[in-house]
């Protein structure tokens, strides 16, 4: 059986750069449909970047690969908007939703290209009152921050770690004079075992934390965290449940790993980070200082 052919003249001949472009569209999209579009969210800190704020070997290129291949690359982070914001547009990424905040602020587009900009679309908001009255009993010593729903910071004392755009000096009793989004406890005298040792011992109750690996403590509103935030993001862009991805090395990573696996998606943890959270993910990958992240993205 002979195939009909197109008649003569109806194919339009176009220069190899037109038709270089459309090879490439077409092989984009095949390799989306085969993997299907992923929601790939990835942790900053000791996932993207590294303590001196450098990138992970390879991380920028293996985030425009995924992009390339039709996938949604966010990023999900404990970072507060003015702390997430440089890391974007160092990876060139514009993605239609950012997660901060540990999961209490959801960040969404607005515009595209040089003209796009982002504007705080959800935010989780609770009575630091309590939380903060037993804190300061234990941890009078500690230096404190929170974050106010409209994205403004308050804080007790000065850290070289903290970005303080957007943010202002206040006594210690000022910080509960209102509904924050998140509180950030930062002791020079403990650990991180201390940390997790004092959240058993006091019971923050109504709330949720993370601990960080350095001696910091963060606070959201009762069930909040990256995960909760992910879902939502999940649903708006009508992505299905087991295709997503998550990269992450803390025990703030925890809860989106937990999210990912019960999805049938993939938890993908850091090699250095610690036992606690290697054990929740489904995956390992090689340390942020050996390109893990760039590792996984490639591989897609």
């Amino acid at each position: 059986m002979t195939e009909s052919l197109p008649a003569t003249g109806s194919v339009e001949a176009v220069s190899d750069a037109e038709a270089a472009e459309v090879v490439d569209d077409v092989a984009t999209d095949a390799e989306a449909s085969v993997v299907g579009r992923l929601l790939i969210a990835l942790d900053i800190d000791g996932t993207v970047v590294l303590e001196d704020e450098s990138y992970s070997p390879g991380v920028v290129d293996a985030v425009a690969h995924a992009h390339a291949a039709g996938h949604e690359v966010m990023l999900a982070t404990g970072r507060s908007w003015e702390g997430t914001r440089h890391i974007l547009e160092g990876l060139a990424l514009n993605p239609e939703y950012v997660v901060c905040s540990n999961g209490a602020v959801i960040l969404r587009r607005l515009g595209d290209g040089a003209d796009a900009r982002y504007e705080r679309f959800h935010t989780e908001q609770f009575d630091a009152t309590e939380v903060l009255g037993l804190l300061g009993e234990h941890l009078p010593e500690a230096k404190y921050m929170v974050e106010l729903p409209d994205g403004r910071r308050l804080y007790t004392d000065h850290i070289d770690d903290w970005n303080l755009a957007n943010a202002d000096r206040v006594g210690f009793a000022d910080l509960a004079a209102q509904p924050v989004s998140r509180i950030v406890v930062v002791s020079d005298e403990d650990t991180d075992q201390d940390f997790v040792e004092l959240v058993a011992r006091i019971g923050l109750n109504e709330v949720s934390y993370a601990v960080g690996w350095t001696a910091w403590l963060d606070i959201a509103p009762q069930g909040i965290d990256k995960a909760t935030a992910l879902e939502k993001v999940r649903g708006w862009l009508g992505i299905d449940a087991p295709h997503v991805l998550v990269i992450g090395d803390g025990r703030n990573d925890i809860g989106m790993f937990r999210w990912a696996r019960e999805h049938g998606g993939r938890a993908i943890a850091m090699a250095q980070g610690p036992d606690e959270v290697r054990s929740e993910a489904s995956e390992l990958t090689a340390s942020v200082m050996e390109g893990g992240v760039s590792a996984i993205l490639k591989a897609l």
